[in-house]
């Protein structure tokens, strides 16, 4: 699709609390595009200067000399207020400062061109997003207006608004917020792949540089639903980094009797060096850090494996596993089991060779207490476990013994299981990619 000029087609911009990227449909393909540092992700990054601003890789890189003026982690605090028990604790781990704006809204305070000014975090996400399609257009040599944004599926509604609104500021036309497990779906094609008829379950994994999300999808022709979620707002590869930049603290104390931990200069290029080191032992098996006078004119070397790495961080492996299992039993334990159960049943009593043999008032009831069960899940998204259990006995209480007696009363002529003639899903002209949040 040829864009008319100087019109350019829709940006995806994955706006990540630690990195951001961005991609264009193009030559029948998803491009991910580099930035003019040929990295295809961009650091989240915000920081103000005496004479500037910097986004993305410029301000990461000067963090070290300019900490309380550079701005991270913006997407911990969008839509939230200042008051929330989250963002009083991440105040405490930031070098930069919030404090309580109109309306208990969070407001960072940095010092620009030699004055204080307040940014929300609207308005800091803005600047990486104006980032983002600067990097679109300089790649694509047009001007783009419009894009679709990632956010995780447990962000709320003042979550989604807020950063839409970031969108807005930065002079974005928003097509649509879609949830990130969603994009990771589509991204992988699990949406077009015809393996199976019906519904399918997809778990998504996600562990990002900051947060680790699990999420349970179902998709159905093209439609996505979210049937569960769960995760850590705090694991995710920065702390990998940190257990190695502690790992190596301790060497360089045996080694050198100097203690680097109280100079953010120091400790910033080792973590640099750090996150280098663990993206090669993803393909090798051993790496080196090499820093020249790191601390006091001492230059440091030193090797690490990656059955060290592993070591330094299986507990955090560990860790990963525990959203993993909650998530698949909210999944099950709540409206999955007891909609497939009502769904089937309603198939079940619709089929003729079933329907023929069930007496109309028994049919009746069953008909009335799948309605009643479907609508009840449906208004009843947040219930408790134990509710859901409870509708589940009641409805199998009531359809398992007519069931029963209409087997046994109609001998072997009967099919020989409720899934067996339940009509498969019809196939549309194509998916059709929705969300159900």
């Amino acid at each position: 699709m040829a864009p008319t000029k100087g019109e350019g087609p829709a940006i995806g911009i994955d706006l990540g609390t630690t990195y951001s990227c961005v991609g264009v449909w193009q030559h029948d393909r998803v491009e991910i595009i580099a930035n003019d540092q040929g990295n295809r992700t961009t650091p989240s990054y915000v920081a103000f200067t005496d004479s500037e601003r910097l986004i993305g890789d410029a301000a990461k890189n000067q963090v070290a000399m300019n900490p309380i003026n550079t701005v991270f982690d913006a997407k911990r605090l969008i839509g939230r207020r200042f008051a929330d028990a989250p963002v009083q604790s991440d105040i405490k781990m930031w070098p930069y400062k919030v404090i309580p704006g109109p309306a208990d809204k969070p407001m960072i305070v940095v010092q620009y061109k030699g004055e204080d000014k307040q940014f929300s975090a609207e308005e800091i996400s803005s600047m990486v997003l104006i980032k983002m399609r600067e990097i679109a257009e300089a790649y694509l040599g047009v001007t783009i207006k419009n894009a679709v944004v990632t956010v995780p599926a447990y962000f709320n509604d003042s979550q989604r608004q807020a950063t839409k609104d970031a969108g807005v500021i930065a002079g974005l036309n928003v097509m649509r917020i879609i949830n990130e497990p969603t994009a990771a779906a589509i991204a992988y094609g699990l949406d077009k792949k015809a393996t199976s008829v019906g519904e399918k379950n997809v778990l998504i994994f996600d562990l990002g540089g900051g947060t680790f999300d699990v999420s349970l999808l179902t998709i159905e022709e093209g439609i996505f639903e979210v049937k569960a979620t769960a995760g850590d707002t705090h694991l995710g590869g920065e702390d990998f980094d940190n257990r190695m930049v502690n790992h190596f603290v301790q060497e360089f104390k045996r080694k050198h009797k100097k203690d680097i931990s109280g100079n953010p200069r120091s400790l910033r290029r080792l973590r640099t060096s750090c996150e280098r080191a663990k993206r090669t032992l993803s393909s090798t098996a051993q790496t080196t850090i090499e820093i020249d006078s790191l601390f006091e004119g001492v230059d440091f070397y030193s090797t690490i494996t990656r059955a060290r790495f592993e070591e330094l961080n299986m507990d955090l492996f560990r860790k990963c596993m525990e959203p993993v299992e909650k998530c698949l039993r909210d999944a099950e334990d709540k409206t999955t089991g007891q909609k497939n159960y009502a769904y089937n049943m309603r198939n079940t009593i619709q089929d003729e060779k079933i329907a023929s043999k069930l007496p109309a008032d028994d049919k009746k009831k069953i008909e009335d207490a799948v309605d009643a069960a479907i609508q009840w899940l449906d208004a009843n998204q947040l219930g408790e476990v134990d509710e859901f259990e409870d509708k589940m006995k009641e409805l199998e209480g009531l359809c398992n013994p007519i069931i029963a007696k209409m087997y046994q009363g109609a001998g072997a002529d009967m099919p020989g299981g409720m899934d067996e003639d339940a009509p498969a899903a019809s196939g549309g002209a194509g998916p059709k990619i929705e969300e159900v949040d």
